[in-house]
């Protein structure tokens, strides 16, 4: 078949086949390739109920939690303004990043304005952090396990992914040994996901110390993901991790997604908590970044300080209550079933749940799990692998 290469001017004949990037043919999404995966036919009978979707982290799907009206009215009150019809700044609308800096700020991490850029989602975070700090060729130290997004980013790179192990003994707290043990001269940066997806995990503020213990030592800047903060249950205290240290630069990221129940709304955020100038160059790469897209959707940005100003004190303490309900109808059910353990989650929107294989038949690891479960009884859920 003719080549696409043009080494020459040559006309040719055939188009032939033209190839794809070598980064798109790196980038590979585990969780969306299963989930639009036709299900492979089983010997055994197919299920005729209907499909009960438990694999992403979208609080909508079911509509059960829906957003205050507060943050839909700020929406309305953006958009009828005229205002926020035109290209907003690439790094952010002023009022977003004045109210995200005003929100999260701290006596312990600072921030102002310009220590806010406004992202496509937290996922749009998520890819800006990497590539502002990861070279191709580098490595990163990322959860196990973990969102899958993360090494989707890193991989598209051409950057390593190097995984330290969560335990899920000890609540799924890094195991601080194994990650000391992955870092060598080319770790560019390490991710913490806190609270955890997928693990429902909420760190204490000495197993925080702990991890920027190992950032300060060798001097690895930190990412920080925190799109499910404050979404903790009962006896648990989210600690933002910058309120911890005055050395560590930090790049936190958050969003609207989860807490006010809008992920399809795609407004996300990185804070840079950076004390003594070690981001001075990751800031300039940030503003650049930020002009790939010339920022996220202006009038969602517009409505921010709104949101956060006039939405009741009551929406979180709520919508926590109602997430812990459900977390524990799941612990308490499917702990009944031989062979499962449920590990108790702490927060987010997530249950992670160890499987015995000795106790079932046929079953050989945790996707051969999940696929028999959605053809057998329709029910949709992810390895944890």
């Amino acid at each position: 078949m003719p080549s696409t290469d043009r080494t020459s001017n040559v006309p040719s004949s055939d188009w032939g086949t033209i190839s794809s990037s070598d980064v798109s043919r790196r980038t590979f999404n585990p969780i969306r390739d299963v989930l639009s995966r036709p299900v492979m036919p089983l010997s055994t009978p197919r299920s005729t109920k209907d499909l009960i979707s438990l694999s992403i982290g979208d609080p909508t799907v079911f509509g059960n939690f829906k957003t205050h009206p507060v943050v839909v009215e700020a929406v309305e009150e953006a958009v009828r303004s005229f205002s926020f019809n035109g290209y907003p700044p690439s790094v952010g609308v002023a009022q977003a990043r004045e109210a995200v800096a005003s929100k999260y700020s701290h006596p312990d991490a600072p921030l102002v304005a310009d220590d806010v850029i406004m992202a496509s989602g937290c996922s749009g975070a998520v890819e800006m952090a990497i590539s502002v700090l990861c070279n191709e060729g580098q490595n990163i130290l990322l959860p196990r396990p973990g969102f899958c997004l993360y090494n989707t980013v890193a991989g598209s790179r051409n950057i390593e992914t190097r995984l330290y192990n969560l335990l899920s003994e000890s609540n799924w707290e890094v195991d601080i040994e194994h990650m000391e043990s992955l870092i060598d001269n080319k770790t560019a940066a390490v991710l913490i996901n806190n609270p955890s997806n997928p693990c429902g995990s909420n760190f204490t503020k000495s197993h925080l110390r702990a991890i920027l213990g190992v950032c300060e030592k060798y001097k690895i800047p930190l990412i920080s993901d925190e799109i499910y903060a404050d979404m903790v249950f009962s006896g648990q205290v989210f600690t933002p991790t910058a309120t911890l240290t005055s050395t560590v630069p930090i790049l936190t990221l958050g969003g609207l997604a989860k807490q006010w129940l809008i992920p399809g709304w795609r407004i996300g955020w990185i804070l840079i908590n950076d004390r003594h100038g070690a981001f001075a160059q990751v800031r300039q790469g940030l503003f650049a970044l930020s002009t790939l897209i010339n920022g996220p959707c202006a009038p969602i940005q517009a409505a921010i300080p709104k949101i956060f100003n006039n939405v009741p004190s009551t929406y979180l303490p709520a919508l926590n209550k109602q997430l812990e309900a459900h977390a524990r109808v799941l612990e308490i059910e499917l702990s009944k079933v031989p062979g499962l353990r449920v590990i108790s989650p702490q927060g987010a929107m997530y249950v992670m749940v160890k499987l015995d294989l000795s106790a079932f038949a046929d079953i050989t690891d945790d996707a051969d799990f999940c696929r028999k479960l959605k053809w057998e009884e329709s029910v949709e859920i992810l390895p944890g692998e």
